[in-house]
């Protein structure tokens, strides 16, 4: 079985066939998260803190740390900050040192900068995965060099020079040419974990299919571990969870080995609570004054005002049961034991049919 093995300095991380689903968390990335990326601007790391041990209290088994910033009031100042050359590599040493001092999860190193993920690979402690490559010949010939001198596993986007594909076949053709030429270099295809690139459900009515498909292809013709950004699928619909709840199991059924994710179900802040109190005021709804604010939520189906895991990760947790990747469904017991799903299942039917005695 194809096992690619990412390490920290005190733990592994294993990403199989024949292991439990792998979560890279993915909320150490400031593109998109204004408050992040202001943060990071004035040198506060405390999010990224927050962040890094939220994700592994979720269940996230590697931790995704991304140094795509954008830091207007320095570049304001001083022109160099315009460029991520000069902005990405000393930013990703402050990131994985600063979550590497709060955790000891293995890291998945992630920047289109070269010198950054050269940053990164330099800091981190361990056997990290290193984010990304793709089939582009000016990448391939400055990223291989990296994953063969720092003997990491890489994952390799289907992707190249002419763009993103929506045909599977030339997606296929893009991983494959990835893996031959990193072979060139001495890396095994153990250490590539393919990105098949995931297409919106709402955009294109195939792209599950299509993911399933190159799933099968990529763990039975070329025999590499697969990952995708996993929300990528419900982009643009309504009840996202309940779209990539169906997503995953399905993809994990089909060869896919892990995903880059949130696992966090986001606490209810102050604003969603005093809308809610007032709506409940306003239909005569009496609260009693002496309700704390996570009684309020459970009561009234809002969620939690702690961070804990999401629903994505209870799909993830049932399909390692239902695929024989955690034994004795020992994992299963203990998440629904600790996270605040368990309820839904406690009132469900005892028992299985019966076959009615002749």
């Amino acid at each position: 079985m194809t096992r690619t093995i990412v390490e920290s300095a005190t733990k592994t991380s294993i990403i199989g066939f024949d292991q439990p689903f792998s979560v890279i968390g993915e909320r150490i990335n400031p593109t998109g998260r204004k408050i992040l990326n202001e943060e990071l601007e004035r040198d506060d790391f405390s999010r990224v803190e927050r962040d890094a041990l939220a994700q592994v209290a979720a269940g996230a088994t590697i931790l995704d740390i991304n140094s795509g910033a954008v830091f207007s009031n320095k570049m304001a100042e001083d022109p160099r900050y315009a460029d991520n050359n000069f902005v990405e590599p000393d930013l990703m040493r402050k990131l994985v040192e600063t979550v590497q001092a709060v955790t000891d999860c293995p890291l998945c190193i992630d920047s289109s900068v070269p010198g950054a993920l050269e940053a990164g690979l330099e800091a981190a402690k361990g056997r990290p995965l290193l984010n990304s490559v793709t089939g582009e010949e000016e990448r391939l010939e400055v990223v291989l060099p990296l994953v063969k001198k720092y003997n990491v596993p890489v994952v390799a986007i289907s992707n190249d020079d002419t763009g993103i594909s929506e045909d599977p076949e030339v997606r296929f053709a893009v991983a494959k040419k990835i893996v031959e030429r990193a072979a060139d270099f001495g890396i095994p295809a153990h250490d590539i974990v393919v990105d098949p690139l995931v297409m919106p459900i709402g955009a294109m009515g195939t792209a599950g299919l299509q993911v399933f498909e190159l799933n099968r292809r990529l763990r039975d013709e070329l025999g590499v571990n697969t990952t995708c950004g996993a929300s990528n699928i419900s982009f643009g619909l309504p009840n996202r969870h309940g779209i990539n709840n169906a997503f995953l199991p399905m993809a994990m059924a089909t060869g896919m080995t892990s995903a880059i994710m949130n696992p966090i179900a986001l606490p209810v802040g102050p604003k969603k609570l005093a809308e809610k109190k007032a709506e409940i005021e306003a239909k005569g709804i009496i609260v009693p004054a002496d309700m704390d604010d996570e009684t309020f939520c459970q009561l009234f189906g809002l969620g939690s005002t702690k961070p804990r895991a999401g629903k994505e990760m209870e799909a993830i947790r049932a399909a390692n049961f239902l695929t024989n990747n955690d034994e004795g469904g020992a994992e299963w017991i203990k998440f629904n034991s600790t996270n605040a799903g368990a309820a839904g299942a406690a009132g469900g039917r005892r028992g299985g049919r019966r076959r009615r005695s002749a």
